[in-house]
């Protein structure tokens, strides 16, 4: 039914995690090749394409479905739907910003400074002209085809770049002037194919999937038992995702206690719980939360 394209690349890992997470692995002949198949019927087709590409290809009806960045959107202009952020990106949960900078031995510190026919490289031409028209500076935009912040102050006067950490920026001299935008990753779909029911409900349940696998990452089920004596102290401490889950023991003084928590908590909950008078505490893993 639905013709879905991932993105190859720096979230070409990331991605195929998640969907294997998902339960919608995606499986291929080799970690080259551009063309896959998951096992399930909603989905006829996938290919693993460049996520510059990626928002054309889905606005044009190529593909029904794919997966890319709100920075390429925004560059190729493309007419897609948004069917929800996917908070992941190349080595974190953050969002990537697409920066101006310029060499940080400069006066410059905003976009105001800079003067009128300044060279700017980027590989978000579109992007970055539409910024400066804005701005109402005269800018000679250049597409650069990588390494961009290798290229001020020889090459050109500043550059604007895509940065997750700002480590890259900061190692090559560099200094972020402006922030023009901030990126998600995001669930896209052809605005046709989006208006048909069947393809529709199937993008829905395709996202629920893919969006219960990304919430439950790093978060545990915590089940534990206490006495009635005990259970205000015991949840006072936890946190939910709504409130904790309590039920009352059968024929015992008592109640069975449930609760979703992140599990960077788990090592100074636990012991704060015990010392609270929990008892019989399980920690399970959590493949998936869907609302």
């Amino acid at each position: 039914m639905l013709r879905l394209v991932l993105p190859k690349g720096s979230l070409e890992r990331q991605t195929l995690q998640l969907f294997e997470d998902a339960d919608l692995a995606v499986n291929r002949g080799s970690d080259v090749d551009y063309r896959g198949t998951i096992d399930d019927p909603r989905v006829d087709e996938v290919r693993i394409l460049r996520p510059q590409e990626i928002p054309q290809y889905v606005a044009e009806g190529r593909f029904d479905l794919g997966i890319t960045g709100r920075d390429w959107i925004e560059e190729r202009n493309a007419d897609v739907v948004t069917l929800t952020e996917l908070h992941y990106s190349k080595a974190t949960a953050r969002p990537v910003q697409i920066v101006l900078a310029v060499a940080a031995d400069t006066p410059v510190t905003s976009v105001r400074d800079l003067p009128a026919g300044l060279v700017v490289h980027t590989e978000y031409p579109e992007l970055t002209r539409r910024y400066f028209a804005k701005h109402g500076i005269d800018a000679d935009v250049q597409l650069s085809y990588g390494a961009t912040e290798a290229k001020v102050p020889d090459i050109a006067d500043a550059v604007v770049e895509l940065t997750e950490t700002g480590r890259a920026l900061r190692a090559a001299g560099l200094k972020v002037v402006d922030t023009i935008m901030v990126s998600h990753t995001e669930l896209i779909a052809n605005p046709q194919a989006h208006q048909d029911a069947d393809k529709r409900k199937a993008m829905e349940q395709l996202q629920s999937l893919i969006s219960g696998a990304l919430e439950a990452r790093g978060r545990v089920l915590l089940k534990l038992n206490v006495e009635e004596a005990n259970l205000e102290a015991v949840i006072a401490l936890l946190p939910a995702l709504k409130s904790p889950t309590v039920s009352k023991l059968f024929g015992e003084d008592g109640y069975a206690v449930e609760t979703v928590v992140s599990k960077s908590e788990i090592n100074t909950l636990i012991p704060a719980l015990r010392d609270a008078g929990a008892a019989g505490i399980i920690e399970l893993p959590i493949a998936k939360i869907v609302h």
